[in-house]
C-alpha cells in the first residue's frame, strides 16, 4: 500500500509536463494505470470486509437473543473482521500473523470464560466459543478469496445455533434402531467406499469395485432418507405421504407388506391400493433422481417416458384416494435399508446385471438387452437402471435404447408387483390393482411404440 503514495507523487510531477510524446507518454500511461489499479485493489478489499461484518452481525444477533455471556451482537462482527484483517496482513508478512490472531482469540475466550465463572458457577457450554473460532476462520477465508465457502459456513453456523431446541429434540427422538441406520450408512459410504480400487476387473471389463459400491451408496442413501422421514413422521403425514415415502424406500417391499395386511384387515383395500399406486409412481421419480446424479446428459431423453409413467400412476392413485379419504392410514413396516448384508447382496446383483447385460449385448444384440431388462426388473429396478446408465455413459448403447430398457424393466416390475398382490392380498385389492396396472402397462407400451 505505501507504493500508492509514491506513485501518486510521480503522477503529479508527470502531470506538470506538457510535452507528452513517444517514450515519455508511454511511461506516463504506465504510471497512471498502476496508480489506478492500486486504487481499485484498495476498494476491492472492502467487499470481503463488508461480508465479514454482515456474517458477524448475523451470528452475533442470534447469540444476543440467547443472552450469551461472552459474545453477542458487537463481539462477533469484531471477530470476523479480525480474521479478515489477519488474513490480509498474512499476505504481506506471512502466515504467522493468522496463527497469532487465532492464538489471541483463544486467549480472549479463556479470559472471558474465567470472568464469567466468577459471576456464575454453572458449568458453561462451548458452543459460543466454538462459533467464535469458526467465525474468525470465516473472516480469514473471505479475505483469501473463498467467498462462497465462507458465506455458506457462516450461514450454516447461524442456522445451527438458532435450531438448538429442534436439534436437541431430534437427538432425543432418535432411537437405537435409527442411530444404527445412520452409523451403518457411515460405514458404507465413508469407510468402505474410499478403500475400494477404482479400476475395472472381470469379464468384459465392466466390474469396477469403486463404481459399483458408489452406486450402492447412492441407492442406500435415497432409501435411508425415505426410511428416516417415515420413522420420524409416521402416519401423521397421511396416506399420500406414506405412499411417497414407501416408494423412496422400496415400492416392492411396500406392496408385499400391505398386500399381506389386507388379509387381516378387511375393508382397507381401497386405501392400500392407493398407497401401492403412489409408491409405484414415486419409483419413476426415484429413477429420475438416480439418472440426474449419475448421468445428467441422459436425463432429458429419459424424462418424457418416466414422467408419463409417473403421471398415469399418480392420477390413478389420486382417484382412489378421493374415494377412500375416511379410511385409516395403513402402517408400513419398513426394514432398515443400511444393513450391510442387503448392501452386499445389491452390490452382487448389480455386478451380475452388469456382466449379464454385457454378455447379452455381445451374443444376442438388442434382443438380449431387452430380455435382461425384463428379468432384472422383476424384483429390483435399481440394478438394471444403474447398469443401463453405465452403458449409456460408456457409449455402448444410445440414449433412446437406454430409456427403452429402463421402461421395459419398470413394466416388468409392475407385473411382478401385481403377482405379489394376487398371491398375498385379497381379491378386492387385486381387482383395484389389476385395472390400474393394466392401464399403466398400456401407457408404457404406447410410449415404446410412439416415441422414436
Amino acid at each position: 500500500m505505501p507504493r500508492v503514495g509514491v506513485l501518486a507523487g510521480h503522477w503529479a510531477l508527470l502531470n506538470q509536463s506538457v510535452d507528452w510524446k513517444g517514450a515519455e507518454y508511454l511511461q506516463v500511461r504506465r504510471v497512471r494505470d498502476l496508480v489506478g489499479s492500486s486504487h481499485m485493489e484498495t476498494w476491492k478489499l472492502f467487499e470481503p470486509l463488508g461480508i465479514a461484518l454482515g456474517l458477524g452481525l448475523l451470528v452475533g444477533m442470534q447469540r444476543q437473543r440467547t443472552d450469551s455471556r461472552i459474545a453477542g451482537i458487537r463481539t462477533f462482527p469484531l471477530i470476523t473482521l479480525l480474521g479478515s484483517l489477519c488474513a490480509l496482513l498474512a499476505q504481506s508478512y506471512g502466515g504467522w500473523v493468522l496463527g497469532v490472531g487465532l492464538g489471541g482469540m483463544s486467549l480472549l475466550i479463556l479470559v472471558g470464560n474465567l470472568s464469567a465463572r466468577r459471576v456464575d458457577d454453572e458449568a458453561p457450554g462451548v458452543t459460543t466459543e466454538a462459533a467464535m473460532l469458526v467465525l474468525f476462520v470465516v473472516g480469514a477465508c473471505l479475505m483469501a478469496g473463498y467467498t462462497a465457502v465462507a458465506i455458506t459456513v457462516g450461514g450454516a453456523v447461524a442456522v445451527l445455533l438458532h435450531l438448538k431446541p429442534e436439534m436437541h429434540a431430534l437427538a432425543a427422538k432418535i432411537g437405537d434402531r435409527d442411530f444404527k441406520a445412520v452409523m451403518q450408512f457411515t460405514l458404507i459410504s465413508l469407510v468402505i467406499l474410499p478403500v475400494l480400487p477404482n479400476r475395472s476387473f472381470g469379464p468384459y471389463g465392466v466390474l469396477n469395485p469403486h463404481k459399483i459400491w458408489w452406486m450402492v451408496v447412492l441407492i442406500v442413501g435415497i432409501s435411508l432418507g425415505g426410511y428416516l422421514m417415515y420413522r420420524f413422521a409416521g402416519t401423521r403425514l397421511g396416506t399420500l405421504a406414506s405412499g411417497v415415502l414407501g416408494g423412496l424406500v422400496s415400492s416392492t417391499a411396500t406392496t408385499v407388506s400391505l398386500s399381506r395386511r389386507t388379509r387381516k384387515a378387511a375393508g382397507t383395500e381401497g386405501m392400500v391400493a392407493m398407497v401401492i399406486l403412489t409408491a409405484s409412481a414415486i419409483v419413476f421419480v426415484r429413477l429420475a433422481l438416480v439418472i440426474a446424479a449419475t448421468a445428467p446428459a441422459f436425463l432429458p431423453a429419459a424424462l418424457i417416458p418416466l414422467g408419463a409413467m409417473f403421471g398415469v400412476l399418480a392420477v390413478l392413485g389420486l382417484l382412489l384416494w378421493r374415494g377412500q379419504k375416511d379410511q385409516p392410514t395403513p402402517v408400513l413396516e419398513q426394514e432398515n435399508p443400511t444393513e450391510l448384508q442387503p448392501a452386499l447382496v445389491f452390490a452382487l446383483l448389480y455386478a451380475l446385471v452388469l456382466v449379464g447385460i454385457a454378455a447379452a449385448k455381445e451374443y444376442f444384440g438388442q434382443r438380449g438387452l431387452y430380455a435382461m431388462a425384463v428379468i432384472s426388473g422383476l424384483t429390483d429396478m435399481d440394478a438394471i437402471t444403474l447398469s443401463v446408465i453405465q452403458m449409456v455413459n460408456d457409449g455402448r448403447v444410445g440414449q433412446e435404447t437406454g430409456w427403452r430398457l429402463i421402461l421395459v424393466a419398470s413394466m416388468s416390475n409392475l407385473v411382478f408387483k401385481g403377482a405379489m398382490v394376487a398371491i398375498l392380498g385379497t381379491r378386492a385389492l387385486l381387482k383395484r390393482i389389476t385395472l390400474a396396472f393394466l392401464v399403466s402397462l398400456g401407457v408404457g407400451a404406447g410410449l415404446l411404440w410412439a416415441i422414436s
